[in-house]
């Protein structure tokens, strides 16, 4: 299958910007994308930003209410291969799916590498969970109905927390939403040479987020790093999304396959004309919205059981 016409037209023009992952520090590329960033037109009820404690220091949360009322909750990571990103860089991503999932979304501003390295972000994702476990009264939310969703680095974080969550009963994740995620560090599946180059994210992107992100190659077989190296058995139900010119389409695809193969309920689609990062681009892609959809139906049936 061929590129969706609409995703070339957006790949082209992001090559013709100049746009890439490479070539830059850390502190330039959070610069350039923070330049970049759009405002949404998605309006909300209420959008709040605070900072809430966390075990190594205070982390900035952004939530997102679509309604009044006690609503659900997803707890949201955002996607930069743990080195960029930020609440400004998802918060479309986050309008759109506190509106059409019908819930409370917040996002998450964990720490970054290479100042913070592994697990670091793993330590803010799982803090930041518990917190709006232990404390949905305050922001009004059901911590029943809670669910974790995130894509690529952010999808990573989501898996992570979503098995985290099985080892303790103060946290109970219902349903995780995993957009094109990171779920092993080795990447030696053929999309990752298939997809190398020309498609927004870069197989040299990828090992350039990884030397940051980790100290050590033996945390590539961590499974708080590498999730698909978890034992899946319990995992809560979820829904998965991959693309086909991705590098990161084949150990997504592998994590879907694996979460069945362990009795966890997997709503999984390949977008197979679409590349890495398309989710949030549904205002020059149409299938963008399509999975969107996909992900906002899945969270409400899993809040309506």
């Amino acid at each position: 299958m061929a590129l969706d016409p609409q995703a070339q037209m957006v790949i082209d023009l992001m090559a013709d910007s100049g746009f890439s992952f490479s070539g830059f520090t850390p502190t330039e590329l959070r610069e350039r994308m923070a330049m970049s960033a759009m405002p949404s037109p998605v309006q909300l009820l209420s959008i709040t930003d605070r900072t809430i404690d966390g075990p190594e220091g205070e982390i900035p949360i952004r939530i997102y209410r679509p309604s009044a009322g006690t609503l659900p909750v997803v707890v949201f990571f955002h996607g930069g291969g743990w080195v960029i990103g930020d609440l400004e860089s998802h918060d479309h991503c986050c309008r759109v799916i506190a509106t059409k999932a019908e819930c409370v979304v917040v996002a998450v501003d964990y720490r970054l590498a290479p100042e913070a390295k592994f697990p670091a972000a793993v330590v803010d994702a799982w803090a930041a969970t518990e917190w709006v476990a232990t404390n949905a009264v305050e922001i009004d939310v059901d911590p029943t109905r809670l669910a974790v969703a995130g894509d690529s680095a952010g999808g990573n974080l989501a898996a992570v927390v979503a098995n985290l969550s099985r080892d303790v009963d103060h946290v109970e994740v219902i349903q995780q939403a995993l957009i094109y995620p990171v779920t092993d560090g080795r990447c030696d599946r053929p999309s990752m040479s298939e997809n190398a180059e020309g498609y927004l994210l870069t197989r040299e992107a990828m090992d350039w987020f990884h030397g940051h992100y980790v100290s050590d190659d033996s945390d590539l077989d961590d499974p708080r790093y590498s999730p698909l190296r978890a034992d899946l058995a319990g995992a809560p139900p979820a829904v998965v999304v991959t693309a086909g010119f991705d590098p990161l389409r084949d150990q997504g695809n592998e994590y879907a396959r694996a979460l069945e193969a362990a009795g966890v309920e997997v709503d999984h689609c390949e977008y197979q004309s679409m590349f890495h990062g398309f989710f949030s681009m549904d205002a020059a892609i149409d299938v963008a919205s399509q999975a969107q959809d996909q992900v906002a139906a899945a969270l409400r049936e899993a809040f309506s059981r």
